[in-house]
């Protein structure tokens, strides 16, 4: 699904997690609807749901897991400052608010802390995904991109086992 050119993935969870739960609704309660001339089931919502929680997995065009440290190729250099500050180990210097920036974000190395499990703002309108940590519309997670993921995440462990 493509809404809008900027942090695109917040409208796709939360229309994944509205697909999810009302066909669970619909499975309930034994319910379809006819949407012009296609009959709408509720196998038809989880079908669509689910496509959209691979495409975010990484069946996509450039094979990117928009989910940090999910598969072999996800963001690198999300935007997001605890992820792109190095740890107190390996940095024991106090680090100012203003001394994040250079030389941590502007930085073209990877992020030195993997947010693991955050979803990021996701591909721009041609599928592409430049991992700049500069560009966040699409490299910053954010609540409400990870939230709205959760319920088709459990729906889907618990369902395609």
């Amino acid at each position: 699904m493509y809404k809008l050119p900027e942090s695109n993935l917040q409208y796709v969870t939360s229309i994944t997690f509205l697909l999810t739960t009302y066909a669970k609704y619909m499975k309930a309660t034994r319910h379809t609807f006819n949407c012009g001339n296609l009959l709408v089931t509720p196998n038809s919502l989880l079908y669509v749901a689910k496509r959209q929680v691979d495409y975010i997995l990484g069946e996509n065009p450039i094979r990117m897991s928009y989910m940090v440290g999910f598969g072999p190729n996800f963001p690198k250099r999300i935007h997001h400052r605890g992820s792109s500050l190095p740890s107190l180990a390996s940095h024991p210097q106090a680090i100012g608010c203003d001394s994040g920036f250079e030389p941590f974000f502007h930085s073209a190395n990877p992020n030195p802390n993997i947010l693991t499990g955050a979803i990021v703002g996701g591909p721009n309108q041609n599928d592409g995904y430049p991992d700049e940590r500069s560009d966040y519309s699409h490299s910053e997670p954010a609540t409400y991109i990870n939230a709205a993921m959760v319920g088709p995440l459990a729906y889907f462990a618990a369902t395609l086992n």
